[in-house]
């Protein structure tokens, strides 16, 4: 047994193997040691994660020949890689050849060391995260890379990927440790979650510091511009300083000058591995990324997809006020700020009849006269459709809750989407408004044609013109994370039919109901003399006699 720390046996491996360690690598080293039961490891692609594993499998071990790992990867193809790679650093390592520590018996899937009393469970046990692991046990399980964009796709793959994890839990030896070390692939990622379950986490980007600015010909900065790209895709570039930039430092802030305008422009301090990703190597990667969110999860650790957002809450503006109902000159009116609302629909898609829902979900848009549309209020109505008393008396409910908003409000029309429960909710919604003695419309709407086309045309007109508001409260919960709401938004996949988007269709109705507004133009306009081209027959005058 080697008796030795993780970092002397790494560089033992390094110095045989002729490495250059970088400082970050010791770091990695004395994470990896003592990680405690839960520990998170980001490192950004092409910095060696796989490779640390590698040796620190063999260190474990070599250590103790009676430790249990089951190591678990995207695919069982991607789990017999580290299998292969820790085989390898026992046939290598100085240490394993001293003590005699090697691979005895067993194949890639599952195999044991010298001095491995365990003749059921092997030493390392590798397989993919959906494959069969139930009767495995472990002292210690890695999750390598076990987020992908193949596994969280859709609704149903996350739920699975959810259920294999969790089953980890049974597997793994009273005591033991758990190990997830990966790079991002969505917003609500995985790796967010396990953050928040307090584990012990060590994230390296490829850039400490960073700063986005958008169509700027000079921006500044909080630190000292180190590398500094534009664009992304086939159009990035790395920016070189004196050729494309400038910059001079201002108290604690840097100005930087460039010498044409660009469209997006990403500034970073100093790289994490400089010696191995050179400027040009960067220029290359992110020039393979084909978009920003590609290079900022798998480089910068951000939890976002791969692919672009079609629906971004990011483009949404927030504000945080109550609408004011008044009474000026004898006329009611509702404000919002300093904002005046004319116009409100309430959309509701009603949860029975849906296989995968058990929430009724309500968007309210408010509109005020210049055309900007507020999504003020998203709420889920649950339990029955109605509650009675002995009587038969309507006191509770779905659309109880619906008519406490309708009463919050003034609403004078809702809107019932009736797919799935033909004309039950809006039934039972006319007389529970009869009950709360409040006057209000009922529309009845049977949605056709394809949800997802639906919901597109309508969030992507006002969400990218800039004229879609949320209140607060929609897009950000109790502890300031996206809402259910906004994660539903940057989830939402136009190519997939069934997927959780509850709110943002109900939304996608309101939007639709309400007319399109551009405001009011209360000074005349002096339209300049225009010259036409158009050939103009002139003006004639004719008289004209009859007989009578």
């Amino acid at each position: 047994m080697t008796k030795v720390s993780f970092v002397v046996f790494f560089m033992v491996y390094a110095e045989y193997l002729n490495w250059e360690v970088p400082d970050f690598h010791l770091d990695v080293c004395e994470f990896l040691e003592d990680y405690g039961s839960l520990g998170l490891l980001m490192m950004p692609r092409g910095h060696g994660k796989s490779t640390f594993l590698d040796i620190y499998n063999a260190w474990r071990l070599s250590d103790n020949p009676d430790h249990l790992l089951l190591h678990q990867g995207a695919t069982d193809p991607d789990a017999y890689k580290v299998s292969r790679g820790t085989e390898q650093v026992l046939e290598r390592h100085p240490l394993c050849q001293i003590f005699k520590i090697k691979k005895e018996r067993g194949e890639t899937q599952k195999w044991w060391v010298t001095g491995s009393t365990d003749v059921r469970h092997g030493s390392i046990h590798a397989r993919g995260i959906l494959s069969n692991v139930t009767g495995a046990r472990a002292n210690e399980i890695q999750n390598d890379d076990v987020e992908v964009p193949s596994n969280i796709g859709t609704p149903e793959a996350r739920e699975k990927l959810r259920y294999r994890l969790s089953e980890q839990t049974h597997i793994l030896i009273p005591g033991g440790q758990k190990l997830f070390v990966g790079t991002p692939h969505t917003h609500d990622s995985l790796y967010t979650h396990i953050q928040k379950l307090g584990a012990k986490t060590l994230i390296l980007k490829m850039f400490q510091n960073e700063a986005r600015f958008e169509k700027c010909a000079e921006a500044t900065a909080y630190f000292q511009p180190v590398n500094i790209f534009s664009g992304i895709g086939v159009h990035a570039k790395y920016l070189k300083p004196d050729e494309d930039y400038k910059y001079v430092k201002q108290g604690k802030a840097y100005k930087i000058i460039f010498l044409q305008e660009h469209g997006l422009i990403d500034v970073y301090g100093e790289a994490l591995w400089p010696q191995r990703f050179t400027p040009s190597i960067m220029e290359e990667r992110r020039k393979e990324c084909r978009t920003l969110n590609e290079w900022d999860s798998q480089y910068q650790l951000h939890a976002k997809p791969v692919g672009e957002v079609r629906l971004d809450p990011d483009k949404i503006v927030a504000y945080n006020c109550e609408p004011v109902i008044k009474t000026a000159n004898r006329q009611m009116m509702m404000m919002l700020g300093d904002r005046r609302i004319v116009s409100a629909s309430c959309r509701v898609d009603p949860s029975s009849g849906k296989t995968k829902s058990d929430i009724s979900a309500v968007a309210l848009i408010l509109q005020d006269d210049v055309g900007v549309k507020y999504w003020h209020t998203s709420q889920a109505l649950k339990g029955s459709i109605s509650e009675h008393d002995d009587k038969g008396k309507i006191i509770g409910g779905q659309v109880w809750q619906l008519c406490d908003l309708i009463e919050k409000y003034k609403l004078t029309r809702v809107t019932v989407e009736t797919n799935g429960i033909g004309g039950f909710f809006p039934t039972v919604l006319k007389n529970c408004l009869k009950v709360r003695k409040l006057r209000c419309g009922v529309t009845e709407v049977h949605s056709t044609g394809q949800k997802n086309k639906r919901i597109l045309g309508a969030f992507e007109g006002p969400l990218n013109s800039g004229v879609l508001w949320a209140h607060i409260s929609v897009l950000e919960d109790e502890n300031g994370d996206d809402s259910v709401e906004a994660k539903q938004m940057r989830m939402f996949n136009a190519a997939i039919t069934d997927q959780e988007d509850d709110y943002i269709d109900a939304l996608a109705g309101a939007v639709d109901d309400e007319p399109v507004r551009i405001g009011k133009t209360h000074n005349p306009i002096d339209y300049g003399k225009q010259q036409t081209w158009r050939e103009n027959s002139g003006v004639y005058e004719a008289t004209l006699e009859f007989d009578h």
